[in-house]
């Protein structure tokens, strides 16, 4: 007896389960989201900037720490540059060194005209007095010969001004490059942004193409989601988003499709669909407007989770405009705290 009320309760208890999941699927509502709109989970991301090293060189000072926010054209680290300092050094006497051959070719020049001059004239003076028959004909000849060999003189001279003066121009590119590599070595902002990592410390010698920081840039702050197949064709570029972070889920940041994917790929092992997950999906990004990331700079950081909606454009080309009570009011600037931490119980997003 006991066996069979055993067996009844089980039956009874698996019963009430099945009718339960049947509730879920056929009467609760649905998750899904509306026609004409499709959403996505993603993370605030940003590019990474990379400052490194054109020169292989010591690093003389690091002016920022991890965290710093910088911005454009702000100091960074500074590399030695004793060594450049001298070859700047010999490059100027060189420079003023080929200066001072171009003033010794300039006057041989002058020389050459004097020279060219004076045998015009004794050419002159020849050849009146070889058509009185003073002088002979061969004392004619060799004054032309002197006269031509003034004028070679003379363009030779001035040829040699020439080469000299591009030697000057070399030992001053010379030069200049040695600058620029004096330049190179002072490591400025490139765009706002935080400094994510400090890779080197004073001291340190680093090599071509070393890191010594690793930015996070916040001139282009975007979320990146999947959608399907199906989906991601009708969503446009430069189409208004909305982006609804979970550390604050009462407001929605405005957002602008700036990329979608050409081509599809399988969905990443980290993505979590809310739609059921289908092999290959589209990845799409929305952009956060500029205005919005300055007026909130310092509170950026990236890591916090949310959820990005798009609107669908339909079949006949028309857009549905966005329904109240779809998302969160949109706010007009960045909500605070957009730095991954809640308000009500202090938790943090991951960065």
């Amino acid at each position: 007896m006991s066996r069979k009320l055993s067996i009844a309760l089980v039956l009874a208890v698996l019963a009430a389960f099945l009718g339960y999941a049947a509730w879920k699927v056929l009467l609760a509502p649905s998750d899904l989201p509306p026609e004409g709109f499709a959403r996505g989970n993603g993370r605030i991301e940003a590019d990474l900037i990379d400052i490194s090293t054109r020169l292989t060189g010591r690093v003389a000072d690091i002016a920022v720490r991890e965290g710093d926010l910088v911005q454009p054209g702000d100091l960074l680290a500074v590399m030695d540059t004793s060594e450049l300092e001298a070859q700047s050094m010999r490059a100027q006497a060189a420079v003023a060194s080929a200066q001072a051959t171009v003033l010794v070719a300039a006057a041989g020049v002058a020389q050459a005209e004097a020279n060219l001059a004076l045998a015009q004239i004794e050419l002159a003076r020849t050849e009146t007095l070889s058509a009185r028959g003073i002088v002979s004909s061969e004392e004619l000849d060799i004054r032309r010969t002197e006269a031509q060999l003034a004028e070679a003189g003379l363009a030779a001279s001035r040829a040699g001004v020439v080469a000299q003066q591009r030697a000057v121009d070399a030992e001053i590119a010379a030069l200049r490059e040695i600058e620029a590599r004096i330049a190179d070595s002072t490591l400025y902002a490139p765009a706002a942004g935080r400094v994510l990592y400090r890779l080197a410390q004073p001291g340190e010698v680093l090599g071509s193409g070393g890191k010594v920081l690793t930015l996070i840039s916040l001139g282009e702050v975007y979320m990146e989601f999947f959608l399907s197949a199906s989906d991601a064709p009708r969503v446009r570029l430069g189409d208004e988003a909305r982006i609804v972070v979970d550390v604050r889920p009462d407001v929605a940041i405005p957002a602008v499709v700036s990329f979608v994917a050409p081509q599809a790929q399988f969905t990443p092992k980290q993505v979590e669909t809310i739609e059921e997950r289908e092999s290959l999906m589209f990845r799409i990004r929305v952009r956060i407007p500029s205005e919005l990331v300055s007026a909130r700079l310092s509170q950026i950081k990236t890591g916090v989770r949310g959820v990005a909606w798009v609107r669908l454009v339909g079949s006949d080309g028309e857009v549905i405009d966005w329904p109240e009570g779809l998302t969160p009011p949109v706010a007009t600037e960045l909500p605070a705290p957009l730095d991954g931490t809640r308000s009500d119980d202090g938790d943090a997003a991951s960065q």
